[in-house]
């Protein structure tokens, strides 16, 4: 009984208000503005949750490792596939690294430095001391567990991640290292 009252006074309390609503000034309401479906919505529109910028900053720091290492190699590999090979690698995580940097921005987060310790450790040098072939093998060793570790984000965004930006960066993060470390494995074969 005491529920049913309650209910009926919220219900008159609800109309009174709504009749209270229409009362009053006799300007004419401010309009909306015009729906804007035509355009995209922004990053920023766009929901992203914690496994999105955890997978963007890490991901930031292995591109960045990844860059650097593809750097040192383009003076220091003797063979062309390898040169190749981290030409390419560079010439994909570069504009990768900047969409994600700009990604962090938009959501106000600031990008993770060099320095930072995010995403694990290690600087990405093959050590000074190797060379010939033996600094092409451990490149390639060291750019496939680097590789491995982007594989593993990637997949971790695809099932945690919200962000449809951040979460198409994953597929294609995966579906492109995975054929790397395919022919970093065959390139060790013949080096």
């Amino acid at each position: 009984m005491r529920i049913h009252r309650l209910a009926g006074v919220l219900a008159a309390a609800a109309a009174a208000g709504g009749l209270l609503a229409g009362c009053g000034s006799k300007t004419n309401p401010v309009a909306p503005p015009p729906p804007t479906a035509s355009r995209a919505p922004a990053a920023t529109q766009q929901p992203h949750n914690q496994a999105d910028v955890v997978f963007i900053q890490n991901m930031i720091l292995n591109h960045t490792r990844a860059i650097t290492m593809s750097q040192s190699a383009r003076n220091q590999a003797i063979s062309p596939q390898v040169k190749d090979l981290v030409t390419r690698i560079e010439a994909e995580q570069s504009p990768q690294t900047q969409q994600m940097s700009a990604l962090l921005t938009e959501w106000g987060i600031p990008a993770p430095t060099a320095t930072s310790t995010v995403g694990g450790t290690g600087n990405g040098q093959v050590p000074g001391t190797v060379s010939g072939a033996g600094f092409d093998r451990m490149l390639l060793q060291m750019m496939i567990v680097r590789h491995q570790g982007a594989v593993d984000m990637s997949q971790t965004e695809l099932t945690q991640g919200s962000n449809p930006t951040t979460r198409n960066l994953a597929q294609q993060i995966l579906s492109t290292q995975q054929a790397q470390i395919s022919e970093m494995q065959a390139l060790l074969q013949v080096i």
